[in-house]
C-alpha cells in the first residue's frame, strides 16, 4: 500500500486501540499524528479524556492535543482550519499526516467540507424561533415548504431545529440550505485520503471499556475533577459534558461509592462508543475496515 502523498484517518470508538495504531503506523511510514478528537483539543482532563500520555508524544511527533482552554469555544470549524494547515506543514516536511480520533463530524468536515453559511443576525434567528414556537411545528412545516420546497427530502417534518435553521437560511440568504451544502467541499481531493475504520467486537470492546475506567480512577481522574472543579468552568462548556466529570463529582461528595462511580462511567461510555458505531454505519461506509486482531499482522505488510 502506497502511502506517500496521502492524509491516513483512523476512526474507531472509544478504547479501540486507534492511537497505539496510529503510533506504531507512524513509526512505519514516518508520519505524524494529528488529534480529531473533541475532547481532546481541551488542556484540562487529560486522563478523563484518555488523551495520548507523554511517553507516547516522546515515539512520535502529535499535534492539536491539549492545546485549547476549556473556556473557550471550539467549534468543528475552527478545528477543520486549524487542521488544514497543519497537514500541510506536516507535508511540507516531508512526513505523512495520520488523523485520529473518534470524532465523526471531524473527519466528514475534512472529508466533505463544512457549509459556511453567511452569518444571519441573532434578532433575526430569534424572530424565527418566536414564529415556530408560537404557530407550532406541524404548521411551521408548512410554511417552511411553501418557503423552500427543496427541503422536504433533507428534513424531517418533527425535526425542530433543521426546520428552524432550514427556514432561517432560506429566508436571510434568499438561497436554500441544500444549495449551501451543495456547494461545500473539501480542500483535498478523495484521492489524497486513506481511511481505516477499527471495528471492534461490542462484547470486546466492552471489555476494554471497563479496564480503562477502572485504570483512569487508579491513574488520578479523581484528583483531575477535583482541581478541574477549582477552575469554577461553565456547565454549558464542552469539556464540563465529558463523561465521568458529573459522576466522579458526585463520587466527591459522597453521594456514590467507587464501584457506582465505575458503573456509571462504563454505562455512558458504552452508549457514546455505540453511537461512534452508529456513526461509522452511516458515514464511513466505505472506509477499510480492520478488526483489532488483525492489526498488527496489517503493519507488518507495509
Amino acid at each position: 500500500m502506497d502511502f506517500r502523498s496521502k492524509i491516513i484517518l483512523i476512526y474507531g470508538p472509544t478504547a479501540s486501540g486507534k492511537s497505539d495504531f496510529a503510533i506504531k503506523l507512524a513509526k512505519k511510514i514516518k508520519g505524524e499524528i494529528v488529534n480529531a478528537d473533541s475532547m481532546q483539543v481541551y488542556k484540562e482532563l487529560k486522563i478523563l479524556t484518555a488523551r495520548p500520555i507523554k511517553n507516547d508524544f516522546k515515539k512520535i511527533k502529535h499535534h492539536l492535543y491539549g492545546f485549547r482552554s476549556s473556556r473557550i469555544d471550539f467549534s468543528t470549524g475552527d478545528w477543520l482550519k486549524i487542521v488544514i494547515k497543519k497537514i500541510n506543514e506536516i507535508r511540507d516536511r516531508k512526513k505523512i499526516p495520520i488523523l485520529v480520533g473518534g470524532t465523526g463530524l471531524y473527519f466528514k468536515a475534512l472529508t466533505e467540507g463544512l457549509v459556511e453559511i453567511t452569518s444571519i443576525p441573532l434578532k433575526f434567528r430569534n424572530k424565527i424561533r418566536l414564529l415556530q414556537k408560537s404557530i407550532g411545528q406541524e404548521k411551521f412545516y408548512k410554511k417552511l415548504l411553501k418557503l423552500d420546497p427543496t427541503i422536504a427530502n433533507h428534513v424531517n417534518s418533527t425535526d425542530v431545529q433543521r426546520s428552524i435553521r432550514a427556514y432561517e437560511v432560506k429566508l436571510f440568504t434568499k438561497k436554500s440550505i441544500t444549495e449551501w451544502y451543495k456547494s461545500t467541499k473539501s480542500k483535498f481531493k478523495k484521492k489524497e485520503f486513506l481511511k481505516f475504520y477499527i471495528d471492534y467486537p461490542r462484547s470486546e470492546l466492552i471489555e476494554k471499556i471497563n479496564l480503562r475506567i477502572k485504570q483512569m480512577l487508579n491513574k488520578g481522574a479523581v484528583l483531575e475533577v477535583k482541581e478541574f472543579s477549582k477552575l469554577r468552568i461553565s456547565k454549558n462548556k464542552s469539556i464540563s459534558k465529558a463523561i465521568g466529570v458529573i459522576e466522579i463529582k458526585d463520587f466527591i461528595k459522597k453521594k456514590i461509592n467507587k464501584e457506582e462511580v465505575i458503573e456509571k462511567i462504563s454505562i455512558k461510555t458504552r452508549q457514546y462508543a455505540k453511537r461512534q458505531v452508529t456513526w461509522a454505519r452511516g458515514h464511513m461506509k466505505n472506509w477499510k475496515k480492520i478488526e483489532p486482531k488483525r492489526l498488527n499482522s496489517f503493519l507488518k505488510k507495509i
